[in-house]
């Protein structure tokens, strides 16, 4: 394509004499997902000016609800940053709940010009019980995750965005990331040159938005992609279950997710009471119920993902002489293993409960 036009966000470098200038093109590529079957990541490149019309027409696929997902750089305003920098700092990451998807889109059409050209801000819409994904990342690249390949690949035959095995990426050159506050006017899309300062900065626009969706940070500790026959296969097992609350409600990735945020915070340590503790170890009974129903090849699925965080939850663990269920059984040591003692690093409500509960005194 001759006329792309990279975000603003994003400015190559200067190349070599004799090198091409223009290394991008329209394009994709796609691949099969590591460790789930019949399961796709695309990944594509499109011009600035197309990625706000794609996303709506992605949106077409949920046309229920979906969550928003946003990524960017709340404690650190920054103006630049190379490529090739080795210390990069991390950005925070913020889920919606899931909403009508065309009430997402009409909220955020406002902001689309900016999050798509800010050089520090990435986002994505999903659903996990659809098996789809879409994120638009920092890098200006846009990742699908489907599990029906055959309707992406339509969806980019109809944008006439070419399959592509030998698509060139921004992390291919040498590039620089650049905030929309520090770009000089004339160097700003013409959708955003009459904006002011406090508008172009990414910690208020996004935190704007993250006020409108009621979103909440997101622990990028794991990473997983559950088809649509998975989640039926989850939906069966938990159907049947009358007894658990709100809990019910929540789609297995969103317990997977919150597993894992509950293990980092206690590794940090956990500020919540007693009664929240138990509500963190509840979420891991609801794991393991779906555990000791589903197939073998989900089963080993869900362990790969729990690996990490049940290893680290073993290992900030004390006092395993008791368990926090039972605290005088003289099964302790019996599974499970997150029953068995409790967290290393407890905050002050948490310690206070467990010394009034006599725990200390056993």
């Amino acid at each position: 394509m001759l006329n792309f036009e990279s975000p603003a966000g994003l400015r190559c470098w200067d190349q070599q004499p004799g090198e091409p200038s223009n290394l991008q093109q329209e394009g994709y590529d796609l691949s099969l997902l590591e460790d789930c079957e019949n399961a796709f990541r695309f990944t594509a490149i499109a011009s600035a000016p197309r990625v706000s019309s794609l996303i709506r027409e992605f949106s077409r696929y949920l046309p229920d609800e979906a969550f928003f997902v946003l990524e960017y750089y709340p404690d650190e305003p920054l103006t630049h940053r190379p490529a090739s920098t080795d210390e990069r700092p991390i950005p925070e990451v913020f889920y919606s709940p899931y909403m009508p998807t065309a009430e997402i889109i009409g909220m955020i059409q406002p902001f689309l010009d900016r999050l798509i050209h800010d050089g520090f801000v990435g986002f994505g819409l999903a659903n996990n019980r659809q098996g789809l994904e879409m994120f638009y990342s920092e890098e200006k690249v846009l990742t699908f995750f489907t599990d029906n390949h055959l309707r992406l690949c339509n969806f980019f035959q109809r944008q006439s965005i070419p399959f592509s095995p030998d698509l060139v990426l921004p992390a291919d050159f040498g590039h620089d990331h650049l905030s929309l506050l520090g770009m000089p006017e004339q160097k700003l899309p013409g959708s955003l040159a009459s904006l002011s300062r406090d508008d172009l900065d990414s910690v208020n626009f996004c935190q704007q938005l993250i006020d409108m969706l009621d979103m909440y940070p997101v622990e990028e500790g794991i990473s997983f992609f559950l088809t649509r026959k998975e989640q039926d296969q989850v939906a069966f097992l938990l159907g049947g279950q009358a007894d658990l609350g709100e809990m019910g409600e929540l789609d297995f990735g969103t317990l997977l997710l919150n597993w894992s945020d509950f293990v980092t915070e206690c590794e940090e340590g956990f500020e919540g009471d007693l009664e929240e503790y138990r509500l963190g170890l509840k979420v891991r009974d609801l794991i393991q119920f779906v555990l000791d129903g589903a197939s073998e090849e989900l089963t080993e699925k869900i362990d790969r993902i729990l690996e990490n965080p049940d290893a680290t939850f073993r290992r900030i663990l004390v006092d395993r002489r008791k368990r926090i269920d039972r605290p005088d059984s003289n099964d302790a040591q019996l599974e499970p293993f997150w029953y068995q003692g409790v967290v290393r690093q407890q905050g002050v409500e948490l310690r206070r409960d467990l010394i009034r509960s006599g725990w200390f005194a056993r």
